[in-house]
């Protein structure tokens, strides 16, 4: 007999998920259909709650309007609502009973609109008060988001939303605000990274080239040329140096500040003016000023720098002769204040703005100055801005600055 071919084997089973389509976008659980139906739902209920509100009061009014407001007793026609008295002919009679009908037929109709109105009122009241109990259920994942999202802006780029629920739009930008979460802290950490090895790689040459040019000084066979070229070489390199340390400090200060801890800004203030005292007194500058205390919540050496800038350039744009500078530290209206103001040349308000960009000054550039590295108001401002505070600079009447630097308590 001819054998029976075999059946044919099942097709193996693939080695990946087949991906899910999803489902149409009528059919997904969006808060536009969810809405829809809740307020829908709502207005078909109050619909209802009020017909038979009305129905109610129709009927008791209806019974009310139907029974007759007068009674024959004894041939004579009485009533309690109307008044017959003086009535006599067939035809007064039907007239005063007509309009006594007709009167108390308006009084039920009355009666029914006042009472229907009332009932309007009281659903309405429960309607509006129903439904922002549901809108606040239905956009409460909105409240989360918010959180989330001030929490992130203020401290820590690792919290995440992690939205629970329908998929429905909120998901979707809970989801959405995740993601850009992940980039932003992959992007932040290697941000740091960079600023890390930078410090590392960019001060140790400068470092090895201060150290090689200190020893080749130090020879005392060495000739006068050559210490003079050593020592032009030694300003260059310690120039390259605050350079660095400017442009390093500049880029961690742009970050918000996550570990904070009290700071007295009048003892910051102090420091600072111990630090630059000496070049004070060379330049010929007077520093003066009253510093309350008024303590914020910060990073102590970040604030410092603020101080010590802002002091530093007082001092060295002044005036040759009898110029002094007034450093004060105040709390108002909670806010912690440190203003620095200096006689000096006179300053344009409109160039004020170009004083806090990085490398300027003056009318000039960077270059050709031996008074800075042109980042100190920068690094101020950055500084400043990672406080949740700002700095503010107003020309001085008969030359000079004011700089207010304000932050939170």
């Amino acid at each position: 007999m001819p054998s029976v071919p075999a059946p044919p084997s099942a097709p193996p089973r693939p080695t990946w998920e087949p991906k899910q389509q999803e489902p149409p976008y009528w059919l997904r659980p969006t808060i536009r259909i969810r809405l829809t139906l809740l307020y829908g739902g709502m207005f078909l209920i109050a619909g209802i709650l009020l017909l038979s509100i009305i129905y109610m009061l129709a009927a008791q009014a209806l019974h009310v309007g139907s029974e007759l407001p007068f009674k024959i007793v004894s041939g004579q026609l009485t009533s309690e609502v109307c008044n017959f008295s003086g009535v006599t002919t067939s035809d007064a009679v039907n007239a005063a009973m007509n309009s006594c009908v007709n009167h108390q037929r308006q009084q039920a109709l009355d009666t029914l609109l006042n009472r229907s109105l009332l009932a309007l009122v009281g659903l309405s009241v429960i309607a509006f008060a129903f439904g922002y109990a549901m809108a606040g259920r239905v956009l409460s994942p909105l409240g989360r988001i918010t959180r989330t999202a001030r929490r992130v802006a203020g401290t820590d780029l690792s919290r995440r939303i992690e939205l629970d629920g329908p998929d429905d739009e909120l998901k979707e930008l809970a989801d959405t605000f995740d993601d850009m979460l992940d980039r932003l802290e992959r992007a932040f950490t290697a941000q740091q990274r960079f600023v890390g090895n930078a410090s590392h790689e960019l001060r140790t040459p400068l470092a090895i080239n201060r150290t090689l040019l200190e020893v080749h000084l130090s020879d005392p066979q060495a000739p006068p040329e050559l210490k003079q070229l050593g020592k032009t070489l030694l300003a260059t390199n310690e120039r390259s140096e605050q350079l660095v340390e400017g442009l390093l400090l500049l880029a961690r200060s742009d970050n918000q500040i996550v570990e904070r801890k009290p700071v007295d800004l009048a003892e910051v203030a102090s420091r600072a003016i111990d630090q630059t005292r000496a070049e004070a007194e060379e330049r010929g500058v007077e520093i003066r000023g009253e510093r309350s205390s008024a303590v914020i919540q910060g990073n102590g050496v970040l604030l410092e720098r603020i101080a010590l800038n802002l002091v530093q350039n007082a001092v060295r744009y002044n005036v040759p002769e009898g110029g002094w500078v007034e450093v004060a530290t105040e709390l108002r209206s909670g806010h912690a204040e440190l203003v620095v103001s200096n006689t000096g040349p006179v300053v344009p308000a409109y160039e004020i703005d170009n004083l806090f960009e990085p490398f300027k000054r003056l009318r000039t550039e960077r270059t050709g100055s031996d008074k800075g590295v042109g980042l100190g108001l920068s690094i101020a401002r950055s500084v400043a801005r990672a406080h949740g505070g700002r700095i503010v600079a107003e020309p001085r009447e008969g030359g000079g600055l004011v700089m207010r630097v304000s932050l939170p308590v």
